[in-house]
């Protein structure tokens, strides 16, 4: 019973927290807030990962895994990385 309660509570975070992020990449209110949301987009897709795996999910948890890869050069590509002088 702990178990599926934790896996409802990480899909839940998971799935808010998603959404929050795609209304800030959408709203493309800057590179900041972009940057910020591609953060929760990572925070989101670990929390995927960890239900996935918990509710032995493969397709839901290699879903995430390459989306955790994706946002993550996103963070890089707002947050980290220097834009090139234009």
């Amino acid at each position: 019973m702990m178990m599926e309660t934790l896996t409802t509570v990480l899909k839940w975070t998971a799935s808010g927290s998603g959404i929050i992020a795609a209304l800030m990449v959408s709203l493309d209110s800057g590179r900041r807030v972009t940057g910020w949301g591609f953060v929760i987009f990572v925070g989101s897709a670990i929390c995927w990962i960890a239900g996935a795996v918990l509710a032995r999910d493969g397709a839901l948890g290699t879903q995430n895994g390459v989306l955790l890869g994706i946002n993550a050069f996103g963070v890089y590509r707002y947050l980290i990385r220097k834009k090139a002088p234009g």
